[in-house]
């Protein structure tokens, strides 16, 4: 087993991360500093800064949470207001990407490394769908000029769909995750953001999900998401 994958099935260490100990020379497979690419054996003893680290055998956990507005998309435990502490589940888990402290809405929870991965890769083209409330009227020509794709941060967001819901409301639907996109792109064309929610990730809605509160994912939901990304 590649070691990215061996430590992604830990429960603990994302691919991403793994790749920033393996820079760093702090993983180690029987005492040897670790390679990118590196393979895991039966048997093998792998260590991050010398401590063991198991493989996971525990049943991986996927959670849908309504975050709400304060909240901090981070595992750093010393920051207030971190999404680990308000979740406050019996075991490790992690944010599936992230939201902004002023958004809210759906975010997914797990401790399988492998999915955080695959959802994470813009090229995979993931639907996230977002409602947006701002301090101007809606009009035809905003919501076609967010559609086609606004300059920022030296770029071009990609093309992606828009749609009215109210006077100063509308949803869209993007398939990448600039940072602070949104808010980016409408204050680009004039607009500011009131409130940001997140109502949808690929087949994952926040339908039902009272604000703050979390909920495992549906066998149903898990299957369709597993056979999504598995596509990919």
């Amino acid at each position: 087993m590649k070691i990215d994958k061996y430590m992604s099935m830990t429960g603990i260490y994302p691919r991403r991360e793994t790749g920033r100990l393996i820079q760093a020379g702090r993983i180690t497979i029987n005492g040897t500093v670790c390679e990118k690419g590196a393979e895991v054996e039966d048997g093998d003893l792998v260590a991050v800064d010398g401590q063991p680290v198991s493989f996971s055998q525990e049943e991986f956990v996927y959670l849908a949470l309504n975050k709400p507005v304060g909240i901090t998309c981070t595992a750093a435990r010393e920051v207030e207001g971190n999404i680990i502490d308000f979740v406050n589940y019996p075991s490790r888990i992690f944010a599936v990407g992230r939201l902004d402290k002023h958004s809210e809405g759906l975010i997914l929870m797990t401790n399988d490394g492998d999915i955080v991965n695959k959802i994470m890769r813009s090229e995979n083209h993931h639907e996230k769908e977002y409602r947006v409330s701002v301090d101007k009227p809606v009009t035809p020509e905003f919501l076609q000029a967010m559609s086609d794709g606004v300059p920022i941060l030296g770029t071009v967001t990609k093309p992606c769909v828009t749609y009215p819901v109210d006077d100063q409301e509308f949803g869209i639907i993007l398939t990448q995750g600039l940072n602070l996109q949104i808010r980016r792109m409408c204050k680009e064309l004039g607009q500011r953001v009131l409130r940001l929610e997140r109502t949808r990730i690929m087949n994952i809605t926040l339908d039902g999900l009272p604000r703050g509160e979390w909920r495992h994912l549906t066998r149903d939901e898990l299957n369709e998401l597993l056979a999504t990304l598995n596509r990919q």
